[in-house]
């Protein structure tokens, strides 16, 4: 779960400041000679929506790594360690993809997470919790779970489609910001004026609240993928043991960053509106679907 919030917050830290930072430049305003320039606001605003999510995808191994304060294990120090490594190793040749950094990080919940810019240059982490706790076919069911996310391409195709987002939450947010400063702050010069600078600003922020249910109804797809996954790599049976361990320690304080969240495979359930906002699906959902043979 923890790798979607990250790449959600980098990439909209990264989009605040460069929006921000060009309306004060006026650069890439909907205002001209000839009034506002849809087509050429919408490459704008493509141009930096696509950049700030490719910008935030290459980053994510080291923002997971720093925020986490996960351990890259680069020579085994013990047997599980070792045990660790060559579990990763197997799932990574199962799937096809390139042998991933195996990491530790200090949390007492279990967790873990996976990301990277490519399948081939990824990052598998899973937390001392975990660890301690699991049994080793629920940690290999765990790990083949991540895996799973990297062989599935998730997190390139989760760039895309937040670079879509971005582009529509910049292009709405320029268009209602030039209404607010030509309508109510009556603003006729031609020029950028403080009513659009704030409009802007405060319609990406909102706009960007609710697009980013989009990007989450996408990450709770994938986990039923990602499950998948493991039921094939280390068996149907291992990955709702692990899941079910999971349930039974719900209890437990996640102890990552808020940001890191949506990254892990311990998510929190939510009901009502809040369930839009969940970046995994329930628990319960994902056992039934293990069960039933209903692997999307």
């Amino acid at each position: 779960m923890m790798r979607i919030v990250l790449f959600l917050a980098t990439n909209f830290a990264i989009l605040l400041v460069a929006s921000v930072t060009l309306s004060l430049l006026g650069i890439g305003t909907t205002d001209g000679a000839g009034g506002i320039n849809l087509t050429g606001m919408l490459i704008f605003c493509a141009l930096f929506g696509f950049g700030g999510a490719f910008v935030s995808l290459f980053l994510s191994k080291w923002m997971a790594k720093r925020g986490t304060g996960a351990r890259v294990i680069e020579t085994p120090q013990n047997r599980q360690e070792q045990w660790l490594v060559d579990t990763v190793a197997q799932l990574a040749k199962q799937a096809n993809i390139g042998m991933p950094e195996v990491a530790i990080f200090p949390s007492r919940a279990p967790n873990a997470f996976a990301t990277g810019w490519n399948r081939n240059a990824s990052l598998v982490a899973v937390s001392e919790g975990m660890l301690q706790r699991f049994s080793p076919n629920e940690v290999k069911a765990v790990m083949a779970h991540e895996i799973g996310h990297v062989a599935n391409g998730d997190m390139v195709t989760l760039t895309l489609i937040q670079g879509v987002v971005n582009t529509f939450v910049m292009f709405f947010a320029r268009i209602i910001g030039s209404f607010v400063d030509r309508v109510i702050f009556k603003n006729e010069s031609g020029g950028i004026g403080f009513g659009y600078i704030i409009a802007t600003i405060f319609a990406e922020i909102i706009l960007g609240i609710l697009a980013s249910i989009i990007v989450m109804w996408f990450s709770r797809q994938r986990e039923f993928r990602a499950d998948a996954a493991a039921a094939q790599l280390a068996g149907a049976g291992n990955m709702i043991a692990a899941l079910e361990h999971l349930r039974a320690e719900q209890g437990i304080p996640v102890e990552m960053p808020g940001e890191m969240v949506a990254f892990g495979i311990n998510g929190s359930l939510k009901n009502g509106l809040a369930g839009l906002l969940m970046t995994h699906p329930p628990l319960e959902q994902r056992i039934a679907a293990l069960r039933e043979g209903n692997l999307r």
